[in-house]
């Protein structure tokens, strides 16, 4: 059950000049389901993404990183959910290829205009035949106010769609930011989500798009953790249709500014959706890290809290057995790190301070904490003025059920 998130409405997610949405039921894994999706983008459109850094890449991901580098232009993307193509050598490489040839012949483009994503079980060869008969179907479902579907459409282990929109004006003119996104289980992206695609009709110039690709990510989908595992098929792309009529957005510039809050918006509304739906999560954690000599450090220390079994099932059994999140900071790789330096809080109540317990603590304010469905952690390391913020979930039964049934 999913963390204070309900469903986005279909009716608040906006349509972007230029993109097309078609789903379908191909039966990958399972029948009666959505799991198949086209995205058709208008010529011209730009495109831009990043990758897991896994060195078990899925198929899609080395086609897509291929396509793109290409420089060809993108006109479509090919999604599938059931199975990761992952783990599936040269044979995986090569169905990946043909699903690119049989969109292209379908909307009359070059095979590397096609960016193909899958996402589901690794190590299983992808059924190609359900995939190519599924492709019309999509043609068929071909709409801009598709968004909905489509976010259901590329759901694995997912409970709810994860799917939202921001508006804003770019030198008079107003243009639309909608994005999906999916991801419940092995989550610790270190560059994007698992999948993740956000479009908007905005004109940008190549290069601005390739940097916002990356500071969003990093603001946002690089910045969740579920269980500390990367995924071989993590991808997020980020498309700019330049339907909206504005003039192209050029880095440095306050419509880059603006532009890049309005999708850090979106990709930190969806990342955050990803921890909440987290696989048996029962708490949203935040993790701030202030006072630390650098962003880095301050996230080597988020992390440690964040990916700490001991830590996530404490939250689970809303005991605040505290110590485990003092030993999770200590063990997470600063040398010099003074212990007496450190404060830690749960939310606004003071835990611990000059290295030990603050004689001000009271377990009942700790247990009152950690019995909420929504918990800030705050480590103050006082060493200097980097900060940051992860957002992570706990840890359940339900979670080792989720992942021992996966496959069955």
């Amino acid at each position: 059950m999913a963390v204070n998130l309900p469903p986005p409405d279909p009716h608040a997610l906006l349509p972007v000049q230029g993109v097309e949405l078609g789903v379908a039921m191909a039966g990958i894994r399972k029948s009666g389901r959505r799991d198949l999706l086209l995205v058709r983008l208008a010529p011209g459109s730009r495109v831009a993404g990043v990758f897991t850094q896994n060195r078990f890449c899925a198929a899609p991901v080395t086609v897509a990183r291929e396509h793109l580098a290409s420089g060809a232009g993108t006109r479509a993307l090919l999604v599938n959910t059931g199975n990761a193509n992952a783990g599936t050598g040269a044979e995986g490489l090569a169905r990946a290829r043909t699903a690119c040839e049989e969109v292209a012949g379908a909307l009359g483009c070059e095979p590397r205009q096609v960016l193909p994503f899958s996402t589901g079980v690794i190590m299983e060869p992808l059924p190609l035949e359900r995939i190519l008969s599924g492709i019309p179907v999509c043609l068929s479902d071909l709409r801009e106010d598709n968004w909905a579907a489509a976010a259901e459409a590329i759901m694995t282990t997912d409970t709810v769609p994860k799917a939202c929109a921001r508006r804003l004006e770019l030198g008079g003119w107003k243009v639309s930011a909608t994005g999906i996104a999916k991801g419940a289980g092995m989550i610790r992206p270190d560059m994007a989500t698992m999948l993740g695609f956000v479009a908007t009709d905005a004109a940008v110039t190549q290069e601005a798009l390739g940097r916002l690709v990356r500071e969003v990510a990093d603001a946002s989908f690089n910045c969740i953790s579920v269980d500390g595992d990367t995924s071989t098929n993590d991808a997020f792309v980020l498309i700019a249709t330049g339907r909206g009529g504005n003039a192209p957005v050029e880095s440095g510039t306050a419509e880059y500014g603006a532009l890049r809050e309005a999708l850090a918006g979106v990709t930190a509304t969806l990342a955050q959706a990803i921890v909440r739906d987290g696989e048996g999560a029962t708490k949203f954690i935040t993790v701030r890290v202030d006072g630390g000599t650098s962003r880095a450090e301050c996230r080597s220390v988020a992390y440690a809290i964040a990916h700490s079994p001991l830590v996530k099932t404490a939250f689970f059994a809303s005991d605040p057995n505290l110590g485990r999140l003092l030993a999770a900071i200590g063990n997470a790789g600063i040398a010099d790190l003074a212990a007496d330096a450190v404060s830690l809080y749960l939310d606004d109540v003071l835990v611990a301070a000059g290295g030990g317990r603050h004689p001000g603590y009271r377990e009942e304010d700790g247990r009152r904490v950690m019995r909420q469905s929504e918990i800030t952690v705050r480590v103050v390391l006082g060493r200097g003025n980097a900060a940051t913020t992860l957002w992570t979930c706990d840890l359940s039964h339900d979670y080792v059920t989720i992942n021992a049934e996966y496959r069955t």
